[in-house]
């Protein structure tokens, strides 16, 4: 048996039992409320209205029984509608929330259903619709990353293919055509690298080593091994060393500030400049990457950390950037108990992110 008549029914059930209650009640029950009463109108009729008790009696009762009775009918009527409309409600709700649940089954995810009045059912379909709005949005970074990925992949693979052919026709030096497939693979290797990296990232399985590190070691490690490359673009990087340490793992610290480095050595123009820095603020120390470059539009903050996502698409593409090194930054911050985050200006942009700080000397 289908929802509507199964409710219907039972709810006329529950209804008409309370009305028979009514009806036994009432006829057990009156005669307690009329018989004193009548008692007060026998002894005002005086002496002659002792015969009449037992006729008002019967006609208290006949009257109450009478009411009760014409009552009945026009009781259930009202219990019907009432049901019929309450039911109604009910099952169309979970007709509703039934489409929408198959809609989503089969991939169409911007189906919403009607959001009306504040009890529990609308919060259902309120909670219904939140959770496909979530799905839709994660069925777009989907196909989004797809296509992302391909267009990375498209580059590099055309550009293997080439070298190949003018190897195969000998129009091309080996050599140059060995270092060129080198770099090729080299490139794509990265973005494997990275999309398993920010896959395990965003699912929390990254192995994490926490313990107190010297932030000064790590900040010299990174100037170490960018130095050479901000030379070469002509960009000064200014490289802020404290006496710190934090809680955390030392090689994500590094991959952290290797990723904002790279990013911000991409963004800023030869005779730039880029600083990096830490300094405590109660329990967390904070870490600057600012450079003097373009900066980011306003209405691109918002997305900057979300995989795949660049300001110029076409810039970061020929300039070696995945598209997921951001996003790689803010989940590792995450994973280590800190926070990142942006701020941006034309020809000023700060990158900044936390760390909980480790007392000098203590190991973990």
């Amino acid at each position: 048996m289908k929802l509507y008549p199964r409710l219907f029914f039972t709810h006329l059930l529950v209804s008409l039992v309370g009305l028979v209650a009514v009806f036994v009640v009432a006829e057990l029950v009156a005669p307690a409320f009329y018989q004193e009463h009548i008692r007060q109108m026998v002894v005002s009729f005086g002496a002659g209205g002792e015969g009449m008790h037992h006729q008002l009696e019967q006609g208290f009762r006949n009257t109450v029984t009478s009411a009760i009775l014409f009552a009945l009918p026009v009781a259930v009527g009202v219990g019907l509608l009432t049901t019929h409309l309450l039911m109604r409600r009910i099952v169309q709700s979970v007709q509703h929330l039934s489409q929408g649940s198959q809609a989503i089954s089969s991939g169409q995810y911007g189906l919403r259903l009607p959001e009306t009045g504040q009890d529990e059912l609308s919060l259902l379909a309120r909670n219904f619709n939140r959770m496909a709005s979530a799905l839709e949005g994660v069925e777009k970074a989907r196909i989004e990353m797809i296509t992302h990925v391909a267009h990375d992949l498209r580059t590099p693979l055309s550009s293997l293919r080439g070298y190949s052919e003018g190897l195969l026709d000998g129009v091309m030096d080996r050599e140059l055509v060995a270092s060129q497939i080198l770099r090729e693979v080299s490139h794509m290797e990265r973005l494997v690298q990275d999309l398993s990296l920010v896959s395990k990232v965003e699912a929390g399985k990254v192995d994490l080593h926490l313990t107190a590190v010297d932030v000064s070691g790590i900040l010299e490690e990174v100037q170490e091994r960018f130095r050479l490359v901000f030379e070469d673009r002509g960009v000064d990087l200014q490289v802020h060393i404290p006496l710190l340490q934090v809680h955390a793992d030392r090689d994500r610290v590094s991959q952290v500030l290797n990723n904002l480095l790279s990013n911000a050595l991409r963004h800023t123009p030869t005779g730039g400049k880029v600083q990096v820095g830490a300094l405590r603020q109660g329990k967390q120390v904070r870490f600057t990457v600012q450079d003097t470059g373009e900066g980011i539009p306003e209405g691109h903050i918002g997305r900057i950390f979300d995989r795949f996502y660049r300001v110029d698409a076409d810039r970061s593409r020929r300039e070696g950037g995945s598209g997921v090194g951001l996003t790689i930054v803010r989940g590792l911050i995450d994973l280590m108990g800190g926070e990142v985050g942006v701020q941006s200006r034309p020809g000023h942009t700060e990158f900044w992110f936390t760390l909980p700080a480790a007392e000098p000397g203590k190991k973990t």
